[in-house]
């Protein structure tokens, strides 16, 4: 026993609270839970048999049939939701599939709504992006510029064929102004006022979303730096998400999550609706492309992914690796 003569105060370690695995979990300020998860998933039409996609290892273009069971499965693992999109056979310059009741991501939401009912969040992608030949998130004018309010005309139409297919919540990803608005005002009109919206409202101009656009067969030719957010600005990004919540917004996002968590927590400090963020296609690939090196240890880099994006601040994770980090985190 030591002299307490020789004591001279208390010794500050707060290594103390990392001793053991069972005292790390119970003092950490961060948790990861499989409700807070939401995974993206594809549906293509024209197929027989699920479509790997080279650049997203473990992700793939699904059949309708495939994309019943893939949204079971996150039922069942306890996820809090799924975002749909659709790859249309044919595309046009107005996108006309994404209206279409019987086009691929109508029936898709139709078909997974039949299968899971209310059990899992079900959501999809509202945007032109993956049903217009020119691959642009709206309908463009004689000078190839995407024309606003044109695209909120077909926005609110393509809101309604979502809701009228059984959609619990819209994902407006296109960055028109006042598109919110619209979408809403679209939805109530048509008695659809429980049909939430998660607005993309702080959706830069990424170099990330290169595996993404391979993912949709993207007609995409030039950038969307138009109407996309320049990279280079935060305050922006917090302008754009308020605007989205005035407008009538039930979530607010920022898309890409890792370069920008600054922003998901200026964001996240701002408005008083939860925040979601998207890990995105290439952040996903740039951890599969280290693990499949050998570089980095894989699983432990996925948890630290998705704990940063929470600790940042984002309440919902939009990730490819949503139903292996609900099993992970099941262990």
């Amino acid at each position: 026993m030591a002299d307490l003569d020789d004591l001279t105060g208390p010794t500050v370690r707060p290594r103390r609270l990392r001793t053991t695995p069972a005292l790390r979990r119970m003092v950490a300020e961060t948790s990861v839970e499989a409700r807070q998860l939401v995974l993206p998933l594809f549906v293509r039409e024209g197929i027989d048999a699920p479509v790997p996609i080279s650049s997203m290892p473990g992700v793939v273009q699904h059949t309708r049939d495939t994309l019943k069971a893939a949204v079971a499965e996150a039922a069942e693992l306890g996820l809090g939701g799924v975002m749909l999109f659709g790859i249309p056979a044919t595309k046009d310059a107005t996108g006309s599939g994404a209206l279409d009741p019987d086009g691929i991501l109508n029936a898709a939401i139709a078909d997974v709504v039949g299968e899971v009912g209310d059990a899992v969040t079900v959501m999809a992608d509202l945007c032109l992006d993956e049903f217009t030949d020119h691959g642009h998130c709206g309908v463009v004018d004689a000078q190839g510029r995407v024309d606003n309010d044109a695209t909120l005309r077909l926005y609110a139409a393509m809101a309604q064929a979502q809701a009228a297919a059984g959609v619990h919540m819209v994902g407006p990803s296109g960055m028109m102004d006042g598109q919110v608005s619209v979408i809403r005002a679209a939805l109530d009109a048509d008695a659809h006022t429980d049909v939430s919206i998660l607005a993309y409202s702080a959706k830069y101009a990424s170099a990330f979303y290169g595996p993404f656009r391979e993912a949709v067969d993207s007609s995409l030719q030039g950038d969307r730096r138009t109407y996309q957010q320049d990279p280079a600005n935060a305050l922006e990004g917090v302008r754009e998400a308020l605007l989205d919540v005035e407008q009538g917004a039930d979530l607010v996002m920022v898309k890409p999550a890792l370069a920008y968590l600054d922003v998901v927590r200026q964001v996240r400090d701002a408005v008083d609706v939860p925040v979601a963020a998207y890990n995105i296609s290439g952040e996903y690939a740039m951890v599969e492309a280290a693990a499949a090196n050998g570089w980095i240890d894989r699983e432990p880099a996925i948890l630290e992914t998705l704990t940063s994006i929470r600790r940042a601040g984002a309440d919902v994770i939009l990730t490819y690796w949503a139903s292996e980090a609900a099993r992970l985190l099941a262990r």
